[in-house]
């Protein structure tokens, strides 16, 4: 069959989206749900989860919520296992769980460093291999890792938060070369300034007059559905000869 067969996109797998109560978490499994994937969503919030899958649900969607911690080595067991008896089955996998410290090398604390790391990049690399087993089992699956611009460039603060997206660009290439015959596509997409709740309090204080906005060239923030749609492509059968690629959604930012 060929990747780019027409209808729903993920018509027929199963995607586990972590992190997915945030702003582009939200947006990834509204995407996904339209089509066609069977989801696992996962967040630490429990609440926050229950209503997105109660909103997902009423469109008819196949949707499982499972709270995870990240970090979490069990965790993360627990909801593999969780995958494998609902679904048998595992074609996507979305690391988006992630948190910030925008301080910098002086002013980061210990704690701070290692609970963004511990997130970030730990989690993404645990995420990984607990969900390898499933993926490779699938034969034509898709990993999508989330770093950042921050993980390209260099911005003078937010120490802990670079260090860990720097981490995950190279340990999504080198998953990419490991799994590339082994049925597993590894990807990284790379968000700019996007309006999310952890941003939106400096954006609603500064606006237009926001660093970042004022350098990057299109003049305004994304919004959660643009990298949604990011995700999708490399999620979906249409980037069948992608891997170990850097997809960057930041309106030009990084283009000079």
């Amino acid at each position: 069959m060929s990747p780019l067969r027409p209808g729903r996109v993920l018509e027929g797998k199963v995607a586990l989206i972590t992190g997915a109560t945030g702003g582009i978490g939200r947006a990834t499994a509204d995407l996904f749900a339209r089509e066609g994937a069977r989801l696992i969503v996962t967040d630490i919030d429990r609440h926050a989860l229950d209503e997105l899958v109660s909103r997902i649900e009423v469109t008819g969607a196949e949707i499982l919520g499972a709270r995870l911690d990240v970090s979490s080595a069990e965790n993360w067991d627990e909801v593999i296992q969780l995958t494998r008896q609902r679904f048998g089955r595992l074609d996507v996998l979305v690391n988006l769980a992630g948190i910030v410290d925008w301080p910098g090398i002086e002013d980061t604390t210990q704690d701070a460093w290692e609970r963004v790391i511990a997130v970030n990049q730990t989690g993404t690399w645990l995420g990984m291999k607990a969900a390898m087993p499933l993926l490779r089992a699938s034969g034509n699956a898709s990993v999508v890792n989330t770093s950042s611009v921050l993980g390209l460039v260099g911005s003078g603060a937010a120490a802990a938060y670079q260090a860990s997206k720097g981490a995950v660009r190279l340990l999504t290439k080198t998953a990419a070369v490991e799994y590339a015959t082994r049925g597993v596509r590894v990807n990284s997409v790379h968000p700019g300034v996007i309006a999310t709740p952890m941003i939106q309090d400096l954006l609603d204080e500064q606006g237009d007059r926001q660093p970042d906005i004022v350098r990057t060239p299109m003049r305004r923030a994304g919004v959660p559905a643009e990298v949604a749609s990011a995700m999708l492509f490399l999620a979906g059968d249409g980037s069948s000869f992608v891997t170990g690629t850097e997809l960057v959604v930041d309106g030009g930012l990084t283009a000079y």
